[in-house]
């Protein structure tokens, strides 16, 4: 080993890939694994901890409840030495840019070839990244615009009950007001006052515009508001 050597880490759960891809690391040469490849993001966190890598491979899908995204933000905080390349077969513009906020110096996807995976870590390492300027600038403005609406739309989940959280969810089930008065062991005219509320406090203008509404954001708020019906 040199000082010139660049010291990898490698972070995924795929153990045939990660085998395959650690066996080329240690053959080239200028490169070394600083421990066997790992599979979850606290194994990751430790190990850069412990021994500061120049370059760590990332997965965005781990074993466990912290996901790539998050453990390249953890090993960033680091140090700042320390450069992350995700590696994913997920190519969301929301992904990429994510990763990016994250601390990561790179994204590769999971079809590139050894020789891609090889430049990327020497490209990183040099200080250099992995993802073109331009289509970073092209991404940003329809990202924070998809950030403006989802704040919106839980601004206005927000003012909803738990009682016309339930009722909106039934509503986007199918439920009628009869059935939902059913359900809920109210009358069909509290039904309907509930009903009526949500579409003000929702800002639409019918119930079928509520349900598609409920469809593309209620999974903000899984569990619903803690106040009162």
């Amino acid at each position: 080993m040199t000082d010139a050597e660049i010291s990898v880490l490698i972070c995924d759960d795929h153990k045939v890939l990660t085998d395959a891809l650690a066996t080329v690391i240690q053959s080239e040469p200028g490169m070394r694994l600083i421990a066997d490849p790992v599979h979850t993001a606290a194994d990751a966190v430790a190990l850069s901890q412990d021994h500061c890598p120049d370059v760590v491979l990332m997965d965005i899908d781990l074993n466990g409840p912290v996901n790539g995204i998050e453990a390249t933000r953890h090993i960033t905080a680091i140090s700042p030495k320390i450069r992350v390349i995700v590696v994913s077969g997920n190519r969301r513009p929301a992904i990429m840019v994510e990763a990016v906020e994250a601390g990561s110096s790179g994204f590769l996807d999971k079809g590139s070839d050894i020789a891609e995976v090889l430049q990327g870590i020497r490209a990183v390492a040099a200080g250099e990244t992995l993802i073109d300027p331009r289509e970073l600038a092209r991404l940003l403005p329809a990202l924070a615009a998809q950030r403006q609406n989802s704040m919106d739309a839980k601004m206005r989940l927000d003012r909803l009950t738990r009682r016309e959280h339930e009722i909106l969810r039934l509503l986007a089930q199918g439920y009628r007001s009869e059935a939902i008065a059913e359900q809920l062991f109210i009358s069909p005219a509290t039904a309907r006052t509930h009903t009526s509320n949500i579409l003000a406090k929702l800002e639409v203008h019918s119930q079928l515009e509520a349900v598609a509404f409920a469809a593309q954001h209620l999974e903000l708020q899984p569990g619903g508001p803690s106040d009162g019906a």
